[in-house]
């Protein structure tokens, strides 16, 4: 079904990942490639069998963003002027929605450098573990573009006008560590260690009330434009649903138990 994608189940179908499978050019986004892992996406959060997703890349990078190729075609598409409003609204901004409207944890692998919409495909995943050898670029203005796949939206409430701007403008290639300073990175880990350290906390997710996540993320998504009122009353709603889960009624059983619980994601 994915041409474009490898898809691999860990953990019993708990787990699936997306790997970018591109390595010749560094994983850079196609039309394809986009519209399969915004399918890939969906049915990972419509399939009540998974309970984490994550997205990486094959070879040494994670994404080096647009395949320019792709998106002008033996050059004649330099004479359509929409061909880059095409491509954002048509291919990248449904999978932004789809990323970040997931009913499961969405998590970013990134294994080398993610550039451009590449970083930005990563940032927009819930969160992002990422090797030390690692880096994150703005370029979007090295080709005297805007930053999209969300770059507009998120980079300022994750980094703060300045900073946004400067990256923005520069293109400054940000370390792993320095990204992960910056609030944009999880965890960093060695090379040698980036795949079993990754898997664990993948499996540890993997295993969480996925419910319960879900509704965390939609609190979180809401309280950029919520007032504080908005936000409590939101708050209230969410953790009734979350305390009719089945999920909530083991986690306090195991707890009056002091055993460890066994959350089904239901």
């Amino acid at each position: 079904m994915y041409t474009q994608l490898d898809i691999e189940t860990h953990f019993e179908g708990k787990l699936k990942i997306a790997y970018l499978n591109h390595p010749d050019t560094m994983n850079a986004l196609t039309k394809p490639s986009l519209t399969e892992l915004k399918e890939f996406v969906n049915e990972c959060s419509n399939d009540p069998n998974v309970r984490c997703v994550a997205i990486s890349g094959r070879g040494r990078a994670f994404c080096s963003g647009q395949n320019l190729d792709d998106a002008f075609v033996q050059g004649n598409d330099h004479q359509d002027q929409d061909i880059i409003r095409k491509i954002v609204t048509d291919y990248y901004n449904p999978l932004v929605l789809e990323i970040t409207r997931c009913k499961k944890p969405v998590v970013a692998l990134v294994n080398g450098p993610a550039v451009g919409a590449g970083a930005m495909l990563a940032l927009i995943c819930d969160f992002v573990l990422a090797t030390d050898k690692a880096y994150f670029s703005q370029a979007f203005s090295n080709i005297g573009l805007i930053p999209d796949t969300g770059g507009t939206y998120f980079l300022p409430k994750l980094l703060g006008r300045q900073l946004a701007n400067y990256l923005a403008f520069t293109g400054k290639k940000l370390s792993a560590e320095e990204s992960k300073s910056y609030g944009l990175v999880a965890e960093v880990f060695s090379e040698e260690e980036f795949n079993s350290k990754s898997m664990e906390i993948l499996e540890k997710v993997s295993n969480m009330p996925t419910i319960g996540l879900k509704l965390t993320k939609k609190a979180f998504a809401n309280s950029y434009n919520n007032t504080l009122k908005e936000q409590l009353e939101l708050e209230g709603d969410l953790q009734q649903k979350a305390a009719e889960t089945e999920d909530f009624k083991e986690g306090v059983t195991a707890f009056l138990e002091k055993r460890k619980p066994n959350y089904k994601g239901k």
